[in-house]
């Protein structure tokens, strides 16, 4: 059961085997994707526009960059697109070839395998609970010493759901500037966040060719399906190296088409960030009043909740949740994290309220 958690939420192929329940039937909460599900105007105009899968796209995507930059504020001469995130995480870390990195810690496990494929030696700076599983500055600043070429952070983090803001980040850039190390920033949870203009780091690209900024479109626009990343760097190096290294036409026409549409969809935006927004809160209120639960508070549309009691583990709240149904992430995975944590996403009003219920009946 760990190693069906220890994947991009939980392996809803692997749960329907094991526990034989139809993988439709299945609420999940464990993957961090949108609940609105993929926006009904970009299906339309797909569907609409099939026939552009018997043309190649344009190799320098012109289009969906300058759509990308519209969305993001971004220079469109600084944005990049790839065959989902993981290929543009891979050819950074290629570009910076780190002899030694430092990850922020807990982690998606992603940044820590390119890590290794590339053979750079990796350690992790710790969130700490004690902290409320926030950036300790100093302490930070301290680690990035001469000796480290890439320091690698999820903003927010996944799983705690805390955030650098961009304050902070600037000094971190300075600091890595000075000492000749490369800062990767994952930003694919970014856009639930209430305080998206206090915490991203895309103003400060055009400042500091030292970061790479990266998302994609496969949690807040519901498609992972499309493997649509993007990245945004002021760094020549990459640029240079994508091209160099990048399958042509490694994003092909549908994803293409559609992510120039997906950017553009202003009301689907607005009504997601204000449902994640007002369902987030009320699933905190209710948690609040739970006294053998710690809920964090997060800048995304997941909470990682940390148990007080010692009557049940996460591993056994995740057995009770998926006989009713519900995949959560047992969070015992992540370092620096045990067998008291766990995390859920925020999903519809109704099944959100159904969850919580049952949590209160497992814990209370």
């Amino acid at each position: 059961m760990t190693q069906l958690m220890n994947q991009h939420g939980g392996d809803l192929d692997a749960i329907e085997q094991k526990y034989h329940i139809p993988k439709a039937e299945i609420v999940d909460f464990s993957g961090n994707i949108n609940p609105l599900g993929f926006p009904e105007s970009v299906k339309k105009a797909l569907a609409e526009h099939l026939d552009i899968i018997s043309t190649y796209p344009d190799k320098r995507y012109r289009a969906l960059r300058e759509s990308i930059a519209a969305y993001t504020g971004a220079n469109p001469d600084h944005v990049t697109v790839g065959n989902g995130s993981t290929e543009l995480i891979s050819v950074f870390i290629q570009s910076v070839s780190p002899r030694r990195s430092i990850i922020l810690g807990p982690a998606y496990s992603e940044y820590e395998r390119e890590l290794t494929v590339c053979q750079s030696q990796y350690t992790y700076f710790p969130l700490k609970e004690e902290d409320g599983f926030l950036i300790d500055l100093p302490a930070l600043l301290a680690a990035l010493t001469d000796e480290i070429d890439l320091f690698v952070a999820c903003n927010p983090n996944n799983p705690t759901g805390t955030a650098i803001t961009t304050q902070q980040m600037r000094q971190i850039l300075t600091h890595c500037q000075a000492h000749h190390i490369s800062v990767m920033v994952d930003e694919t949870y970014i856009e639930f966040s209430d305080q998206l203009d206090e915490i991203c780091s895309i103003p400060l690209v055009a400042e500091f060719d030292n970061l790479f900024v990266i998302r994609g479109v496969s949690k807040f626009f519901a498609a992972p399906g499309l493997r649509l990343g993007y990245g945004i760097t002021s760094s020549q190096a990459f640029h240079s190296l994508l091209i160099a290294h990048q399958d042509p036409w490694s994003v092909n026409s549908l994803a293409a088409f559609a992510g120039e549409q997906l950017f553009q969809d202003h009301d689907f935006i607005a009504k997601t960030k204000h449902l994640i927004s007002s369902e987030r809160q009320k699933a905190m209120d209710t948690l609040a009043t739970f006294h053998n639960l710690k809920a964090y508070p997060s800048s995304s549309n997941f909470i990682l909740l940390h148990l007080l009691t010692k009557k049940i583990t996460a591993a056994q709240i995740f057995e009770a949740c998926i006989q009713k149904k519900f995949l959560i992430r047992d969070a015992s995975s992540f370092h620096f994290l045990d067998s008291s944590y766990l995390r859920f996403c925020i999903l519809s009003p109704e099944h959100n309220a159904a969850l919580l219920a049952l949590l209160k009946d497992l814990v209370e």
